[in-house]
């Protein structure tokens, strides 16, 4: 009975002792900094300052078509505007990662999880809408009135501790991007404007980085199918986007300065 008790004592120490382990290594895997998950062009120039990084969802793939009008289907012009916008972005220095880069299904949590890995970035999803009535047409930009809230690295491993919050800090951010974005659209592309809107959609609410979901035309409707189904007006949106999220890189770095300026 005495060696019983031994060995039992022995194994639940073991066992304490390999959940500290397992506990210290989950501790320092996120004290390290985050490995760089992007594909980088060596011999392009990479600008400095803040938000060097765009993450592009693609919106719906694989299983979930998206809307249809007739031929025309939503996951098919989210990747083309998707590629688009991230030429674009890479020819001004701008480092970008794909939610998807083929017509493959991407889970909602997986799209919000590739912008959360990062430390610094905006996240930009694309979509095509589909009204009830076929005389709505037009552009919109959406955005969270609460997101994600940052947690401490040593916690982010829980992931009960990163629910959304009423914390306003990113959810401005994500207005001030929507803001940019949308007026952008407008100008390029001449299409009625929807303006901006707060909306709890999952892949912007649960991003802690600024984050805004853009709605480039109804494909309920006639004009705006006959548009998206031209290269070069999906080409204007993806450059519309591109400048919105430079105006809005640009927008961030002159904060910056005029904080740091308004320091002893």
């Amino acid at each position: 009975m005495l060696s019983r008790s031994r060995n039992a004592k022995l194994q639940n120490g073991l066992a304490l002792a390999g959940l500290l382990l397992m506990a210290l290594c989950l501790v320092w895997t996120q004290l390290l900094p985050a490995p760089d998950r992007v594909a980088r062009d060596e011999d392009a120039p990479r600008l400095s300052g803040p938000i060097a990084l765009v993450i592009i969802d693609a919106g719906h793939g694989g299983n979930d078509t998206g809307a249809i009008r007739d031929h025309v289907r939503e996951k098919d012009l989210t990747l083309d505007v998707a590629r688009r916008l991230e030429r674009l972005l890479k020819a001004s220095g701008i480092a970008t990662k794909m939610t998807r880069s083929t017509d493959e299904t991407v889970s909602l949590a997986a799209r919000a999880a590739a912008a959360n890995e990062e430390r610094d970035c905006v996240f930009v999803s694309i979509h095509f809408d589909e009204g009830k009535r076929t005389a709505a047409s037009g552009v919109g930009t959406f955005y969270a009135a609460r997101q994600a809230a940052p947690v401490p690295l040593v916690a982010s491993w829980f992931p009960f501790v990163q629910p959304a919050s009423d914390k306003q800090g990113s959810s401005f951010e994500s207005q001030s991007l929507a803001e940019l974005i949308q007026e952008s659209l407008v100008m390029k592309t001449q299409a009625i404007n929807r303006g901006t809107r707060a909306e709890q959609f999952y892949v912007v609410a649960n991003v802690r980085h600024p984050a805004v979901l853009v709605e480039g035309g109804f494909l309920s409707n006639n004009d705006d199918v006959m548009k998206l189904t031209r290269e070069d007006y999906r080409q204007q949106l993806a450059a519309a986007i591109s400048e919105g999220v430079t105006r809005y890189r640009v927008l961030v770095s002159e904060r910056g300065a005029t904080a740091s300026a308004g320091q002893p």
